[in-house]
């Protein structure tokens, strides 16, 4: 209001109020009620301003709040493409380090492959070798070339062994006359050392198995030619095979004719590779029903079924020109051949072959009327003798076991089991006696093998870490499971007793306990693993195991597999009751495959009344390990680790049961 006064006009008049003055005086209220009008429109201009202003203000205020809703969207648009960009980003460092991966494990696998394809060529000689050497067969069987022809041949085959793996591999996939122009090709180097055995057989691990006779075939079989030798087997061509197994199967064009029942029969040939063993199966045509059956034994035709196949075989050999140092041929089933091969095929170029027989069991000789002998082109009258085929209960029959034995150079006997093994010996073969003491000059004792298949510490499923008599060091690491399974302490230099048992006498009990308690060496531990139910036993051996210091006892009650298999890998000495205890344990056998030297505890000394596969056992060990007590074997552990592991890896090395075959088949060559 001072501001608004301030403005209005001021009129100072002295002079005496007068007409003049009125005048004045409306001007006065003119001029303020002008004034007065201006101040209103002012004072509305004003309120006009406010509200306009206002107005704009709200405006203002609704862009604003517009813009930050932009801009707030904005960040969070860029804000949600800078997480995109980060997630792609950390999405291909992923994929490249991906591909890193990938490149590494890609160029690790295709060394792996290499190192594989070196490996595939040494393990595929043997393979290539009889894919070869079967070929060769085929070629005769063809008429392509003569017996001498695949003589020479299968000579130069068996010479080239070493270089097996230079020969084409696109060249056997051609006809035979292909091969055989590459063949001739093929240069003159390294030469093969070892006898050339065929096995006449009825089964083979794993194209057919139905008892022990499959497992012995193929592990004679590797094991013979791990050592040189050139080994092969003929069978018929069941109809159960199992030809998954069969590598490189492959069917001869022509058929190879065999005698039987006064005429000659057609019979398809098939051959491959098994196991890197060369494999001939013989399927009849005539007679196709013989071998088309649910078993392999038990039907009533047996004695013509087998009779026909031995005969097939021996036919099917002297057809293709083979000249094998030695025929094996085994039980009753192909007991036949023997006398086939001395009255009918001999003088078939087969002069320097002779025959080994192996009889595992004697439950069944095959007792049949002599006439069944012609079905197979022999001659009853001049075999039913005493001194051949005529068996020795019952002089009506002939004895077809009995008649192998007769005309095998060589016999070897093994147990078809490990119980069998305690009974087994030529004074106890009810009906063969007699043979068996005129040919006694003939005859082997081999021990029932192993099976590889299940007691092997390179494959054992069972321990933690396999190992091999080259390379040692996967016992060790058996020894700290053992221990640790235990609770003994875990020490790889302590020394581990090992002692496995189903029968204990009550001797051999005290001497066992006596022997813990006398060995106070804190570097010895005990494993004792009692494999039955008797209490007494138990009692007695778990007081010992709680009078025992430091711990050093532990007992395993029951037959645990797992266990057991550790314990065999574990241990460094095996404590046996003694060795022609236990049978069916076959602790001796299975402490020496495993590295573990096996010490008797109460030593027998060897009689004429103990069973030769027995003793055989027996002379290995004690040679190699020099009846060594159990204080002399911890003492050269100790004094001279290294001598102690030469041993133990030479028996490691150590197969005894083939080792009796290759005398067996050595001792043939001078006959």
């Amino acid at each position: 209001m001072m501001q608004s006064a301030a403005n209005f006009p001021v009129i100072w008049n002295l002079s005496p109020l007068g007409s003049s003055s009125k005048a004045q005086l409306v001007n006065l209220r003119q001029q303020r009620k002008a004034h007065s009008l201006r101040c209103l429109r002012s004072e509305g201009h004003e309120k006009q301003s406010e509200n306009s202003s206002q107005e704009k203000l709200g405006v203002s205020s609704v862009v604003k709040e517009d813009k930050h809703k932009d801009i707030w969207n904005l960040f969070r648009e860029a804000q949600q493409n800078i997480l995109y960009l980060n997630k792609q980003r950390l999405a291909a460092v992923e994929e490249l380090e991906k591909l890193k991966n990938e490149k590494v494990q890609l160029v690790e696998r295709l060394n792996q492959l290499e190192a594989e394809s070196q490996i595939v060529i040494k393990k595929d000689k043997p393979s290539l070798l009889w894919q070869l050497l079967l070929r060769i067969d085929s070629m005769v069987i063809n008429g392509l070339i003569g017996t001498e022809d695949a003589s020479s041949m299968r000579q130069l085959v068996r010479e080239h062994e070493a270089n097996i793996s230079e020969f084409p591999l696109d060249v056997l996939q051609q006809g035979d006359a292909q091969v055989l122009a590459e063949l001739r090709r093929f240069p003159n180097r390294d030469k093969r050392n070892g006898l050339h055995v065929i096995h006449i057989c009825t089964e083979m691990d794993p194209l057919v198995s139905v008892g022990p006779l499959a497992s012995y075939i193929t592990g004679l079989s590797r094991a013979l030619q791990g050592k040189g030798y050139l080994v092969e087997v003929i069978m018929p061509k069941y109809s159960t095979l199992d030809l998954d197994e069969v590598e490189g199967l492959r069917e001869i064009e022509a058929d190879a004719y065999s005698y039987f029942n006064g005429q000659l029969h057609a019979n398809r040939i098939w051959n491959g590779v098994v196991s890197g063993i060369g494999v001939t199966l013989i399927q009849p045509l005539y007679y196709g029903s013989m071998f088309s059956r649910d078993k392999v034994y038990g039907y009533p035709d047996d004695v013509d079924r087998f009779a026909y196949f031995s005969r097939a075989s021996l036919d099917y050999i002297a057809k293709s020109g083979k000249q094998p140092d030695v025929l094996h041929i085994h039980n009753w089933q192909t007991a036949i051949s023997g006398p086939l091969f001395w009255d009918v095929h001999v003088n078939q170029g087969l002069e320097s072959t002779r025959i080994l027989l192996t009889c595992q069991g004697f439950d069944s000789k095959c007792l049949v009327p002599p006439e069944k002998l012609e079905l197979c082109g022999l001659d009853p009258d001049s075999l039913h003798r005493a001194d051949r085929l005529q068996d020795n209960t019952n002089p009506q029959v002939v004895n077809i076991l009995k008649g192998g034995i007769v005309y095998s150079n060589k016999v070897v006997i093994m147990p078809s089991s490990p119980s069998e093994g305690s009974t087994l010996h030529r004074k106890s073969i009810p009906g063969l006696e007699p043979t068996l003491a005129v040919h006694k000059e003939k005859l082997f004792f081999a021990p029932f093998a192993l099976d590889n298949s299940k007691w092997d510490p390179s494959t054992d499923v069972y321990l933690p870490e396999n190992y091999s008599a080259e390379d040692l060091r996967g016992k060790s690491t058996c020894k700290v499971d053992l221990q640790r399974q235990l609770g003994l302490v875990e020490d790889t230099s302590a020394t581990i007793v090992g002692c496995i048992f189903s029968e204990i006498s009550d001797v051999d009990l005290e001497s066992l306990k006596s022997l813990v308690r006398s060995t106070k060496r804190n570097d010895v531990q005990f494993v004792i693993m009692i494999m039955n139910e008797d209490q007494m036993i138990i009692k007695e051996i778990e007081k010992t195991q709680d009078e025992t210091e430091r711990g050093n006892l532990k007992v395993v009650i029951g037959n645990n597999e797992v266990v057991s298999h550790l314990i065999f890998a574990g241990s460094d000495i095996m404590l046996c009751l003694n060795f022609f205890q236990d049978p069916l344990l076959q602790v001796p056998l299975k402490a020496l495959k495993y590295g573990t030297a096996p010490v008797e505890l109460n030593p027998r000394t060897w009689h004429a009344g103990t069973h030769e596969q027995d003793a055989t056992i027996a002379n290995f060990i004690n040679s190699l390990f020099e009846r060594m007590s159990l204080g002399q074997a911890l003492d050269l552990i100790k004094k001279d680790h290294k001598l102690w592991e030469l041993k133990i890896r030479e028996a490691m090395k150590k197969d005894l049961c083939c080792d009796v075959h290759i005398s067996a088949y050595t001792s043939i060559k001078t006959l």
